[in-house]
C-alpha cells in the first residue's frame, strides 16, 4: 500500500511538472486541464486494476496471467502465491483426510462416529455389515433408529460406557459383538464394534469341556465311593469283595482312559507340526485289521480293500492314534455278525483311508457335532462300549495337523463310513 501511494503521488507530481509550464506558456485553464488529464489517466488505470482484482475475487483461482504495473504487479503477486500455496495446503488436507478415511476403512473392526445427538456422522464398510448401514443414505440419521434392539438403545442412552455391550444381532444370529462406546471432541462418541465370534464359541467351548469333563469323572468316582463306603461298613463275602473290586477296577480304568485321552488331545493341540517320515500304510492297515480283530473276538467279519500303493507322510504315532479311533469305533458300535471294512486307496488328488461298517447307523443331525469333545449320540450305549466321548475329536485334530480331512456319512439302519482324506503332497510313492 505505501508503494502504491507513492506511485501515486509521483505521477500526480509528473502530471503537474507538466501542468505547470503549459499554463504559464499558454493560458491557465490549460495548465488544469492537463493536470486533470494526468490524474483522470492514473485513475483509469488504477480502476482497471480494481476491476481485475473484484474479477478475482469473485473466481479465485491460481492464475499466473494475474498481472500489473508497478505496485499492482507486486499485490497481484502475492495473490496468486497465497492462493497457490493455500491450495496445496487444501490438496494436502484433502489427502491427508483421504488417507485417514482409507484407514478406517482398513480397519477388521467397525468405526461408527456420532454426533452429540447419536447421529451417525461416519462408519467404515466394517460397521455396514455388522449393523446393517448404508452411510450414503444413513449419514445424519441417528443410530437408535437404524440399530433397535432394545440392550442397544439402552446402552446408548444410559451413558456409562465403562463396559462394552455383547451384543448378538438380530440379522445375524450366529455373531456375537462388542461394541465400545469412548467419548471425544465434546459430547461426541467413537463407537468400535469388535466381532468376538470365535471367542465367545471358544468360551462356550471351554464351558462346556469343563462342565463334560466334570460330569464324566463324576460318575465313575461316584460308583467307587459308594463301594469303598459298602465295604467299609459291611462285612462281605469274598465273592461279593471280589464282584466289587472288579467294578471298581472297571471305573478306575474308565478314569484312567478318560485322562489319557485327555492328555492324548492336549499333546497334540501344543505339539509342533508333525513330522515329515515315511509311514509303511500297508504294514499299517495290516496292523489295524489284526487289532480290529482282536478286539472283535470273531464277532465281525473284517475286510480290506486296497489297492496297495502309495504312503504317507507325517507323524507315524498320530496317524496311528487317529485310524485306530476310527477302527476301534467300527467295532465297539458294529453288533455281533456285521461286517467292517478298510479300504486303502490313492489317486493324483491325495489318498483316502475309510473304515466302513453295517452297523445302526447315526442319524443326521448328530454328524456335524461328532467331533466335538465328549458328545454322543447315545451316552449309555456309549459308557458300555467302553468309549471316552473323545476318540473322534483326536481323530479330527491328528487329521488336521496332516491338512487331511474327516469326512462322515452314515445312514440309519444301513451302517457308517468314516473317510480320511489326505492332499498330494502327503502321499508318498504313488
Amino acid at each position: 500500500m505505501t508503494s502504491l501511494v507513492t506511485r501515486a503521488v509521483i505521477l500526480a507530481a509528473i502530471a503537474a511538472a507538466i501542468a505547470i509550464p503549459v499554463g504559464i506558456l499558454s493560458r491557465p485553464w490549460h495548465g488544469w486541464a492537463v493536470f486533470c488529464v494526468g490524474l483522470v489517466l492514473q485513475q483509469l488505470i488504477h480502476f482497471r486494476h480494481f476491476a481485475r482484482l473484484d474479477r478475482w475475487t469473485r473466481n479465485p483461482v491460481v492464475d499466473a496471467s494475474l498481472e500489473g504495473e508497478g505496485a499492482w504487479d507486486d499485490i497481484f503477486g502475492r495473490l496468486y502465491r497465497h492462493e497457490k500455496d493455500l491450495r496445496q495446503n487444501i490438496a494436502q488436507r484433502d489427502h491427508q483426510i483421504a488417507m485417514l478415511i482409507a484407514a478406517g476403512q482398513a480397519l477388521t473392526d467397525g468405526v461408527v462416529l456420532l454426533d452429540t445427538q447419536n447421529s451417525i456422522m461416519f462408519c467404515n464398510t466394517t460397521a455396514e455389515t455388522q449393523l446393517g448401514l448404508k452411510i450414503g443414505t444413513d449419514r445424519g440419521q441417528s443410530i437408535v433408529n437404524l440399530v433397535r434392539q432394545p440392550e442397544f438403545v439402552s446402552y446408548l442412552e444410559a451413558g456409562d460406557f465403562a463396559r462394552p455391550l455383547t451384543l448378538r444381532p438380530e440379522r445375524y444370529k450366529d455373531r456375537v459383538y462388542a461394541i465400545h462406546v469412548i467419548p471425544y471432541a465434546g459430547n461426541r462418541r467413537l463407537m468400535q464394534i469388535k466381532d468376538i465370534t470365535q471367542a465367545d464359541r471358544l468360551d462356550q467351548t471351554r464351558r462346556d469341556f469343563v462342565a463334560n469333563v466334570s460330569h464324566e469323572l463324576r460318575t465313575p468316582l461316584t460308583v467307587l465311593s459308594g463301594f469303598l463306603e459298602t465295604m467299609q461298613e459291611i462285612d462281605l463275602d469274598d465273592e461279593e469283595r471280589r464282584r466289587y473290586l472288579s467294578m471298581m477296577a472297571d471305573q478306575s480304568r474308565r478314569m484312567q482312559s478318560i485322562v489319557q485321552d485327555l492328555l492324548t488331545l492336549s499333546s497334540i493341540e501344543s505339539a509342533p507340526p508333525p513330522d515329515n517320515d515315511i509311514v509303511d500304510m500297508v504294514n499299517l492297515i495290516d496292523k489295524l485289521r489284526r487289532d480290529a480283530e482282536a478286539l472283535s473276538g470273531g464277532r465281525h467279519t473284517i475286510a480290506v480293500e486296497t489297492d496297495g500303493r502309495g504312503d504317507l507322510r507325517g507323524s507315524e504315532p498320530e496317524l496311528v492314534s487317529a485310524l485306530a479311533n476310527l477302527v476301534t469305533n467300527a467295532v465297539r458300535y458294529t453288533p455281533a455278525g456285521g461286517k467292517i471294512t478298510l479300504f486303502w486307496k490313492t489317486s493324483p488328488q491325495g489318498a483316502e483311508f475309510a473304515v466302513q461298517d453295517t452297523g445302526p447307523g447315526i442319524d443326521p443331525k448328530h454328524i456335524p457335532r461328532l467331533t466335538e469333545r465328549f458328545y454322543r449320540v447315545d451316552r449309555g450305549r456309549s459308557r458300555d462300549s467302553g468309549g471316552t466321548g473323545l476318540g473322534l475329536a483326536i481323530v479330527k485334530h491328528s487329521l488336521n495337523r496332516h491338512q487331511a480331512q474327516l469326512e462322515i456319512k452314515s445312514e440309519v439302519g444301513v451302517g457308517s463310513r468314516f473317510a480320511a482324506k489326505f492332499p498330494a503332497h502327503r502321499v508318498a510313492n504313488t
